[in-house]
């Protein structure tokens, strides 16, 4: 990301304060200029063409995983307050590898999920179709979390 779109990222984050209507995927929207169509398209359809005839396999896990993602969110704005009031670097890298790591974790709950419900209960006929999609997404998981 570069110096301009940091800064965009954070005017929206400050302009949102404690307004918790707003989502991260309406921040991205904002500053990425892509549109709420535009998101969900990209959001439904997954990269192989891989569809599911059954609800989220996190879906179990789903109170976890959005408790978990509004920590992170607090965690956030958190580290926000932090760079807003000149606190010392240290403190602000320890607390963004803080928030990493919980994402971390995250990921790994609903990667889990995802494989024991869409990999394993997969149909013989699409089997390598969905390896083909779960091989793309832990490669892409590993590459943001390293």
């Amino acid at each position: 990301m570069n110096r301009s779109t940091d800064a965009e990222a954070a005017s929206t984050t400050h302009r949102i304060g404690k307004e918790d209507e707003m989502t991260t995927e309406s921040v991205n929207r904002e500053t990425t200029g892509q549109s709420a169509t535009n998101v969900s398209e990209t959001q439904d359809a997954p990269a192989s063409g891989h569809t599911h005839s059954h609800g989220p396999s996190y879906a179990d896990d789903k109170a976890k995983i959005l408790s978990r993602l509004r920590r992170i969110e607090g965690q956030v704005r958190g580290v926000e307050r932090m760079v807003e009031s000149d606190q010392y670097c240290v403190d602000v890298l320890t607390q963004m590898s803080s928030i990493i790591s919980a994402l971390r974790a995250t990921g790994l709950l609903v990667l889990e999920d995802h494989i024991r419900g869409c990999v394993v209960g997969a149909d013989k006929d699409d089997q390598e179709a969905v390896l083909d999609e779960l091989n793309g997404a832990i490669e892409r998981f590993v590459r943001s979390v390293s």
